[in-house]
């Protein structure tokens, strides 16, 4: 197991340990108070019974969603650390720094590489401080399930410009997605100290467990609605989203602040 995993492992087991209530009360208290964490739309720090709680907290109050069903909505709270269209199959990790769509996904995605040559990209950064649930961007279906095993860098601005590929050796899950015989992917990538990414429509998922192989999960009718949880980073980490060629058109929100629900991309006039 690399070190990155180990630390991320024994700090998930502190993080689930529910200690005795006036410990807990100022453990998420302190936790709040350093991050500064807008706990507005949630319930109050007291309630939740481990810092594992208090990262995968629910939203106490219904988020309100943009209503135009041709958008993508953000799937989570987060940074847009890049975006832009794809030269031939590379997109940027950060500025100055290439990776390959078919390293990302694999080899067992290969047979979308050619729909996806030229496509279009969005990265998700997800803070610690944010809220660490993700969102369906759009109705769609999901066709296949792939879990990369792999490293657990940080995925930090700082550590973006430093680690050559990190997104291509970090564990990560893929979702291979499908609207309208339109394909696009969501790749979740696993970070220091996220002990465990969830996936709330396969519980046979499991993360960050010294696994060696991909696993594969197939599905024939996996329909989610807009909006919907698909689950949870214990910790923040980040989010890709390639689209295949000509399908969005992205709204211009590089190195800005995105909100779960906020428009990020709507369908190309070709795609509808």
């Amino acid at each position: 197991m690399h070190i990155t995993n180990k630390i991320s492992y024994y700090f998930g087991k502190f993080a689930k340990f529910e200690f005795p209530s006036f410990i807990q009360k100022m453990i998420n208290n302190g936790y709040v108070k350093i991050l500064d964490l807008d706990m507005s739309e949630f319930r109050n720090p007291k309630f939740y019974k481990s810092l594992n709680d208090l990262f995968t907290r629910e939203l106490a109050i219904p988020r309100e969603i943009d209503k135009d069903e041709n958008c993508f909505i953000s799937p989570t709270d987060s940074l847009i650390t890049q975006c832009g269209d794809l030269e031939d199959d590379l997109l940027l990790q950060i500025k100055g720094m290439e990776y390959s769509v078919e390293e990302m996904l694999t080899y067992n995605c290969a047979k979308n590489f050619k729909k996806l040559q030229n496509g279009t990209y969005m990265n998700f950064y997800l803070s610690p401080k944010d809220y660490h649930r993700y969102h369906a961007p759009c109705n769609f279906k999901v066709d296949r399930l792939i879990h990369v095993p792999g490293k657990l860098y940080p995925v930090n601005l700082k550590y973006l410009n430093k680690q050559i590929d990190l997104f291509v050796e970090n564990e990560r899950v893929i979702l291979e997605c499908s609207r309208e015989e339109k394909l696009f992917y969501m790749v979740f990538v696993g970070a220091l100290n996220v002990g465990q990414m969830v996936f709330e429509f396969e519980p046979k998922v499991e993360t960050n467990i010294d696994a060696k192989n991909i696993k594969i999960y197939e599905y024939e009718s996996l329909e989610i609605k807009r909006g919907s949880t698909l689950g949870y980073f214990k910790m923040g980490s980040t989010v890709v989203m390639v689209w295949e060629k000509d399908f969005v058109e992205l709204e211009d929100l590089l190195g800005q602040k995105v909100k779960y629900g906020q428009r990020v991309a709507k369908k190309n006039d070709i795609a509808r």
